[in-house]
């Protein structure tokens, strides 16, 4: 490797640990304000940068604010993939995820959901934004192959990070279990005549 090649090497680091940087105010802005607070000139203060540093990364607020849903849908999908690919209780694994976002994972479970949320109004964020319940569709798909089963899972585990949230303290994970056990096993109820 040349000298030339070596320091576009590092100016590209250094742009990707930047645009990180930014990513990560981003969330914590979203964390303390809710979506509604991030601008660019916000997360440049959280960052300690200047405006224009961001839109250089950022051209729209869009772009910024993708990337940070992004991140955070990343982190999950890999997650969710290690569930589906892993050994052991699957329901029981993705309900310790769930109950994380009353501990340690709240913050970047409750700018998940503020910046999901915000898709509805911005459209560039949907496609991000859906990828939770894809996500958790595909892992409900390992067990049942009912799809109304498959959608009670995903609502369920849509419901209970909201009410997770909300609550703001630390959830039960054998709780959660339980009631994505019976969104699995649910049976339609009798048709009334």
């Amino acid at each position: 490797m040349n000298d030339d090649s070596g320091h576009i090497d590092g100016r590209k680091a250094r742009g990707h640990r930047r645009r990180a940087e930014i990513i990560e105010a981003t969330l914590a802005v979203v964390t303390r304000e809710g979506a509604a607070g991030v601008t660019h000139r916000t997360v440049a203060k959280q960052a300690g940068i200047t405006t224009s540093l961001s839109t250089y990364y950022f051209a729209t607020l869009d772009d910024l604010l993708v990337a940070a849903l992004s991140s955070v849908a990343d982190t999950y999908t890999r997650r969710i993939r290690q569930i589906i690919d892993g050994p052991g209780d699957k329901l029981r694994a993705l309900a310790e995820l769930i109950a994380e976002s009353g501990g340690p994972g709240r913050d970047h479970a409750l700018a998940e959901r503020e910046l999901s949320t915000l898709a509805a109004r911005r459209p560039a964020l949907a496609p991000v934004a859906r990828r939770w319940r894809q996500d958790i569709g595909e892992l409900a798909a390992t067990l049942t192959d009912d799809p109304e089963a498959v959608a009670a899972v995903v609502a369920a585990a849509d419901g209970l990070c909201t009410a997770i949230l909300i609550d703001n303290a630390p959830a039960d994970a054998g709780y959660v279990h339980r009631i994505l056990a019976r969104a699995v096993h649910a049976h339609p109820a009798a048709a009334v005549s």
